[in-house]
Formats: structure tokens, C-alpha cells, sequence
């Protein structure tokens, strides 16, 4: 990669030799050796061509809550779209960029009187990210929500993809059977409410989510996917995991289904206390633990 020929490209602010630390929930100190921030449409189809063109390793980057880098340093172009952020509001409808917090958009909503996303007052990440995995909270998730989604397809085609197109189920959606897909802007159709009531929902769901999950140490929320026989964190309990570390990767005491990073745990070690919780958890109890978070190598 050539970082002179990348920036004649045009195609918005890049960095290089970026840390992750600030760029992920995990806060890992993973070092990408680029970082491109398109500001428009173009500017992503440039970039994305210029990548494929030459075969270089790529991702899109959002809150990085979800994601644990496994290696020191990320060799391939991250691409960060902060700037696609536009919040549009019409009555019930609301049209919103990817790289808008998803956090964010659940309290301007219920504020504003509109009831469908306050279960995501507490879900960290971008939209674009909430919609990738589905992302949801009190027996609710995106996919009830979401009305459809603009999108860029693998040829670089802008493309509109109704509810049913993107084929939500628990934790997981359209998107994760084909990261090509690009999420540019989603639309919802949201329902009149109190806002009081709204705000009184959220404030609620808040203390409980501070009696229960560790906030106060750099996570990436759940680590697991709940089996159908029993709650994820009850698994890794039974297992005897609960407090477990390895290096600075902890598994919570406060909740089992979370690992922590307490004394600068690199990627590597989160991903080697999963893949041994999921071992023991088939070997000894006979279920597959399936990951909710992504490992990128």
C-alpha cells in the first residue's frame, strides 16, 4: 500500500499507523496501518475499488463494539464511516446514516415521542454495526424495527433492501452471510408514545443494566449466543469460569456472559479464553457456545 498514491485518491481524511484503543469497545491496543474516513458515496466506492483492484484486506469500521482484533496489527485499510451520520426525522418516519450511534438514536427518539428503539438505550455501536448483527435487548432487536436499509452490494451497486430482504433472526441477519454488503442508511417506522414513559423505560432499563453487566471495564457486551438449553452466562458459570482470566482477559464476576479487559489484555488472550470456554462447554455439558462477537485476524 502506498500511503502518497492513496491520499491523491482523494477520497477523504486517512491515517496511519492508527491505535485501535479508542476505536474499539475492548479498547485493545491493535495497531491498523491505515484508517480511511470517506466523506460521501464516492469517496467509499473510490476507496473500495483501489482496495479490490489490488487485493488489499479491508473492513468497515463502525463503534468497534463487537469486534476483537486477534493480532498486534492489522495489516489491511480499515474504513470508518463517522461521516455517514445524517439523522432525518418526519413525523413516525426516521432515516438515519450508519455511522450515527444507535445509543444515540434511541434517545432522541424516545424524547421526541417515538416508541420502537428504546430497548438499544443501552447497546453501544453504530447502526450500521446494530443492523450487521442484529442487535437487540429485552426481548426486542433491530429487526422488529427496521422498515429498510440502503445499501452498497459487492459491485458497488446502491440498492434498497426491504425488512424481509435482510432475513433478521437471533444475533444475526443477511449481512453476516455477506459482509460484501455495505449498510449506508436505514429507515424506520416508528409508533407515537409518551415520552415521558419512553424516558421513564430507559432510565429504569439503565439502573438494572448497572446492577447486572460490568460497565465499568472495557467489554464488548456478550460474548456468547444463549444455547436453547440454558442462558449463555449460566453455561460459562457452570463451567466454573466465572472470574477466570487469561493475561488481562477476565471473565466477569458480575456477569459470566462478559469478558472484561482489566490489565491491557491483547486480542489474542480474549480469543483464547472464548475458544476454551467453547471446548469445555461442548466436551463437558454437550453445547455449542456460538460467538456474538467477531474475531478479525
Amino acid at each position: 500500500m502506498d500511503l502518497k498514491e492513496m491520499k491523491e485518491l482523494r477520497i477523504g481524511e486517512i491515517l496511519e499507523n492508527v491505535s485501535l484503543k479508542n476505536y474499539t469497545t475492548y479498547h485493545l491496543e491493535t495497531i491498523s496501518r491505515f484508517m480511511v474516513f470517506p466523506r460521501t458515496i464516492a469517496d467509499l466506492k473510490t476507496v473500495l475499488s483501489y482496495l479490490k483492484e489490488r487485493k488489499i484486506p479491508h473492513k468497515i469500521l463502525g463503534g468497534g463494539s463487537n469486534l476483537i482484533f486477534k493480532n498486534p496489527i492489522y495489516e489491511g485499510v480499515l474504513i470508518h464511516l463517522k461521516y455517514f451520520n445524517k439523522l432525518e426525522i418526519i413525523d413516525n418516519q426516521v432515516k438515519v446514516g450508519a455511522g450515527y450511534s444507535f445509543m444515540r438514536l434511541s434517545l432522541k427518539t424516545a424524547n421526541l415521542g417515538l416508541s420502537g428503539l428504546e430497548f438499544a438505550s443501552g447497546i453501544p455501536g453504530t447502526l450500521g454495526g446494530a443492523i450487521f448483527n442484529n442487535a437487540g435487548a429485552y426481548q426486542s432487536d433491530i429487526g422488529y424495527a427496521l422498515l429498510e436499509a440502503t445499501v452498497l452490494t459487492p459491485s458497488l451497486e446502491i440498492v434498497t433492501l426491504k425488512n424481509k430482504q435482510m432475513q433478521f433472526h437471533y444475533r444475526t441477519s443477511f449481512f453476516k452471510e455477506n459482509p460484501g454488503y455495505i449498510i449506508l442508511e436505514g429507515k424506520f417506522l416508528l409508533k407515537p408514545a409518551k415520552n415521558t414513559l419512553l424516558c421513564e423505560i430507559i432510565e429504569d432499563r439503565k439502573k438494572r443494566r448497572l446492577e447486572s453487566q460490568p460497565l465499568e471495564w472495557p467489554s464488548a457486551g456478550s460474548v456468547f449466543r444463549n444455547p436453547e438449553q440454558m442462558p449463555a452466562w449460566q453455561v460459562v458459570e457452570k463451567l466454573g469460569y466465572k472470574g477466570f482470566s487469561i493475561g488481562g482477559a477476565t471473565v466477569s464476576e458480575k456477569h459470566a456472559n462478559f469478558i472484561v479487559n482489566k490489565k491491557g489484555a491483547t486480542g489474542n488472550e480474549i480469543v483464547t479464553l472464548i475458544q476454551r470456554i467453547q471446548k469445555d462447554a461442548l466436551e463437558k455439558l454437550n453445547i455449542q457456545l456460538v460467538l456474538e462477537q467477531e474475531i478479525v485476524e
